[in-house]
C-alpha cells in the first residue's frame, strides 16, 4: 500500500429507562464510556466517583463494561449509575432491581446520540448544562453540512462513498448512528441504513460499492489497527485507507461531532 494514502486520526479531546432529575451534588458512577465523556464534555466531571476499566477518566475503577464490580459499586454508594447501548439492557434491569437509581440510554441515530446529551444532564441535575452541549453539537453538524454544501456547489463533486469498518475479523460495516454521520460529513454510504446494528459485509459488497475512503475504527482497539489489513485481504479497492482512534465513530458522546468534522475534513480537504 502506498503509505502517503494512510492516516492516523485520534480525538482532540434514544432514551430508555432515565432517572428522576437529580441535584448539584449527585454522585455518578458510569458504567458506559459514552456517558463518562459526555458528563466530563457537560463540566460535572467531579461528579463522577467510579468508572469502567474502558473509560478515559481517572476514577475508581468498577469493573468492565459487560461485567460491573458490584460490591466496589456498593461501596461507592451512588446516587445513580449511568448505562448505555441495548448490550447494557439487562445490567440496568439488574442495578434497578438492586435499588439503584439507573439512567439508561440506547441512542441509534445521530439525532438520538445529540438528545441523550440533554437526556444525561437533566439525570444528574444539569438540564441547562445537557441542553448547552445539545445545542452545540447541533450548531457544529449543520456548520459541516454548511461547508459540504458550498464546496460540493462550487467545484460540482460527487458525494464520496465512505466505508467505514467497526470490526475486522469478520469485517463489520458499522451502523447505528455512523450512517448520519457519514451522511453529515458529506460521504455516502451504501452498507447500513441509519439506526440499523453493524453487520458483517463481503468483500463483493464493498468492492462493488467501490469506496474512495475506507475507515479503519476496531472496536476496543483506539488507533491501534494496521491500515495493511485491508490490502492483505486482497481485496480489490481504490481506496484511501484512514486509521481513526475509534472513540470518534463508535462512541456516542461530544466525541462522535469531532469524529464527523475529521471525517469531513477528509472528504473535502481543501474546505
Amino acid at each position: 500500500m502506498d503509505s502517503r494514502r494512510s492516516t492516523t486520526v485520534t480525538p482532540e479531546s434514544a432514551e430508555k429507562t432515565v432517572a428522576t432529575g437529580g441535584g448539584p451534588n449527585t454522585t455518578v458512577v458510569s458504567l458506559a464510556p459514552s456517558a463518562t465523556a459526555t458528563l466530563a464534555a457537560m463540566g460535572v466531571g467531579d461528579r463522577i466517583a467510579g468508572v469502567t476499566a474502558h473509560c478515559g477518566l481517572d476514577r475508581p475503577v468498577v469493573g468492565g463494561w459487560l461485567s460491573p464490580d458490584y460490591d466496589r459499586l456498593a461501596e461507592l454508594d451512588p446516587d445513580l449509575v449511568c448505562t448505555a447501548d441495548g448490550l447494557q439492557a439487562e445490567i440496568c434491569e439488574d442495578l434497578r432491581d438492586r435499588g439503584y437509581d439507573v439512567c439508561h440510554v440506547e441512542p441509534d441515530t445521530l439525532d438520538a446520540v445529540v438528545d441523550s446529551f440533554e437526556t444525561l444532564g437533566r439525570a444528574v441535575g444539569e438540564a441547562e448544562a445537557g441542553a448547552r452541549l445539545a445545542v452545540d453539537a447541533r450548531a457544529r453538524i449543520s456548520d459541516v453540512r454548511r461547508r459540504v454544501d458550498t464546496s460540493r456547489e462550487t467545484d460540482g463533486v460527487e458525494r464520496p462513498v465512505v466505508y467505514c469498518e467497526e470490526w475486522g475479523d469478520p469485517p463489520m460495516a458499522a451502523g447505528n448512528w455512523v450512517p448520519d454521520a457519514v451522511e453529515a460529513a458529506g460521504g455516502r454510504y451504501p452498507f447500513c441504513d441509519s439506526g440499523e446494528r453493524s453487520r458483517e459485509v463481503s468483500r463483493e459488497r464493498v468492492e462493488r460499492a467501490d469506496p474512495d475512503h475506507v475507515i479503519l475504527h476496531h472496536c476496543g482497539r483506539g488507533d491501534r489497527v494496521d491500515p495493511g489489513a485491508v490490502d492483505a485481504r486482497g481485496w480489490a479497492l481504490d481506496a484511501a485507507v484512514h486509521v481513526f482512534d475509534d472513540d470518534l465513530l463508535n462512541q456516542p458522546s461530544p466525541a462522535l461531532i469531532d469524529g464527523i468534522e475529521t471525517l469531513s475534513a477528509l472528504c473535502y480537504p481543501d474546505e
